[in-house]
């Protein structure tokens, strides 16, 4: 083993001051939201579920925005998070790459998604907001809200995907061990719950649905805002604490990354750790940034780019993205975090513009990827990091092949802990592949909103 320090640091003084805004430098304007007469649609469209001040952050064009520091305060709970060199994982590899992987593991939820839940919950208490609506996949974003709501005195109601309701059960224990309510949608509760459950009974549920109940929800009720945990531009602003802090440490070492790997769902994750380094390539510095998803839910890979709802009924403004279809409902993998129909426009449009690259993996070798990582750097990755392990070990073996010590870079958004039943059917030979039927994504397709994407 090199002398060359393994894990490293910054204190809590380096955690950032500001969230960078990728919007800044973007090589054209992002396309607006439209309204369903497909006219854009301005700030008031989204003042009836978020305060002022991320309404601001969702529209802001300027690169950087200071954060407050009541947030910093709390994140000082868990940040600057560290970033390791997987030095036994490269040589298990027989790599001349050198990898690096910033561990989000660490905050309290056991992922990433406090970094905006802390903030979105911070903000709405501030506009005298008492209570906050959300859904959640895998329910690793149902936990953030609920600590974070539990830290600044608000109520909050989760509507968790059903087929993650009934296969992480103690990621509901979680949730309600912070204080908010967890139910598995669809429900009975709303319309859109209701109309789900009349066309289907036995509905597993989809992000899709699970937001609009929430968005119905939050609509319906002066007291209750909503919150999001990918998707929305302010989301991704306060996740590039992840992606500052990874560049700060890196510098530490000498090093500056060839390529950076992320798994994208809703494009939180992935924008955290690559928008940051995006701000260097479009300033010139050669950098790929590479987003991983499920095959069985191809967003970036095999979508269109088109105007969609971020949810299946309806309720939310129309977005540009790359879509599988706001009705898509994938199957039942156990990266729940990645089973979303569309992807966050910033980073639909800077995929579209060909400067970020994207890769769809199949479910088995992602486990096979994260019990390696598990067994070289001795972390049990969650589902949804796997994705990353996994793109990011192919390119190792690659420069194996090649002889190019590359740097490479991902992002470890969460731990397993909370996963190991799906650990449990893979050491079983339970767990499928499942690649996406074209037919069935070209009927989604079929069913968008007839909106030009410009």
């Amino acid at each position: 083993m090199s002398a060359e320090p393994t894990k490293i640091l910054l204190d809590e003084n380096e955690i950032p001051e500001r969230w960078y805004n990728v919007a800044a430098d973007l090589p054209s304007p992002l396309p607006p939201p439209l309204g369903p007469d497909g006219k854009p649609v301005g700030p008031d469209a989204l003042a009836a579920i978020f305060p002022p001040a991320l309404i601001e952050q969702e529209v802001s064009t300027e690169r950087w925005i200071a954060i407050p520091e009541a947030v910093r305060e709390v994140y000082r709970l868990w940040r600057p998070t560290p970033l390791y060199r997987a030095r036994r994982l490269e040589q298990a590899l027989g790599t001349p790459a050198r990898i690096y992987y910033k561990y989000e593991g660490v905050s309290p939820a056991g992922s990433h998604k406090p970094n905006t839940a802390v903030a979105q919950a911070w903000y709405n208490r501030e506009a005298g907001i008492r209570r906050l609506t959300t859904e959640t996949g895998a329910g690793q974003w149902g936990s953030a809200l609920a600590l974070a709501g539990q830290l600044f005195g608000l109520d909050v109601r989760v509507y968790m995907v059903r087929v993650s309701y009934e296969q992480k059960p103690f990621r509901r224990s979680m949730i309600q061990t912070w204080g908010a309510e967890v139910l598995p949608s669809p429900t009975d509760l709303t319309e859109a719950g209701r109309r789900v459950r009349a066309e289907d009974p036995d509905s597993p549920g989809s992000l899709g649905i699970a937001i609009s109940e929430a968005v119905e929800e939050a609509a319906s009720r002066e007291d209750t805002n909503y919150a999001l945990g990918s998707v929305l531009n302010h989301v991704l602003l306060h996740q590039t604490v992840i992606g500052l802090e990874a560049k700060r440490q890196l510098e530490k070492v000498g090093e500056y990354p060839d390529m950076v790997f992320a798994p994208c769902g809703g494009g939180s994750n992935f924008g955290g750790i690559a928008f940051p380094f995006y701000a260097d390539k479009a300033a010139g510095r050669e950098v790929r940034l590479v987003a991983v998803e499920p095959e069985s839910c191809p967003t970036l890979t095999r979508g269109r780019y088109a105007y969609d709802y971020g949810d299946t009924v309806g309720l939310t403004p129309l977005l540009p993205m790359y879509t599988l279809g706001h009705d898509f409902v994938p199957p039942g993998i156990h990266a729940g975090g990645l089973r979303y129909h569309g992807d966050a426009p910033l980073v639909c449009h800077l995929y579209r513009e060909g400067l970020l690259e994207a890769v769809a993996v199949p479910q088995v070798a992602t486990f096979e990827a994260g019990v390696l990582f598990a067994r070289t750097e001795g972390i049990i990755p969650a589902p949804e990091s796997n994705h990353a392990i996994r793109a990011m070990v192919d390119e190792a073996l690659r420069c194996r092949e090649r002889g190019e010590p590359k740097v490479l870079l991902f992002n470890l958004s969460g731990h397993g802990h909370f996963d190991m039943a799906a650990y449990d059917r893979y050491f079983n030979g339970e767990l499928e592949d499942f690649a996406y039927p074209e037919e069935a994504i070209e009927a989604a397709l079929a069913r968008l909103p007839q909106v030009a994407a410009g």
